[in-house]
């Protein structure tokens, strides 16, 4: 499951985001302990620690004293928002500007957009 490129807390976190975004892991939704977390993936429990740490810092979850962690209300649409603004910058910005620089109208790129969006619907 995890990889050498990446430190492991911060694949457990976005694994998790993933879960919450992708609707796997419901707003209000119990998550596993941090011990379970680490029993599961044969970690160290300090490593699942600091990654459901950050993810209560973010607020993407939050912690019932004496039952557990659990998905924060609003969470899933905040992430979704962010992949949003992120999806612009990293996919739409670069596809523009190639479609500048190929002299490609408007029309065309949208509806080749439209074209594939629809090929997976």
């Amino acid at each position: 499951m995890f990889d050498d490129r990446t430190p492991i807390y911060r694949q457990i976190a976005d694994q998790i985001r993933e879960d919450i975004v992708s609707g796997v892991l419901a707003e209000e939704e119990q998550v596993m302990s941090t011990n379970q977390y680490a029993a599961f993936h044969r970690i160290n429990p300090a490593t699942a620690a600091k990654a459901f740490q950050g993810l209560v810092d973010e607020g993407v979850l939050y912690k019932r004293r004496g039952v557990g962690m659990f998905v924060a209300p609003g969470a899933a649409e905040r992430l979704r928002a962010e992949r949003r603004a992120e999806f612009v910058g990293r996919v739409v910005e670069p596809l523009v500007a190639e479609a500048r620089r190929l002299d490609l109208p408007l029309d065309t790129v949208v509806d080749a957009v439209r074209a594939a969006f629809g090929a997976r619907s």
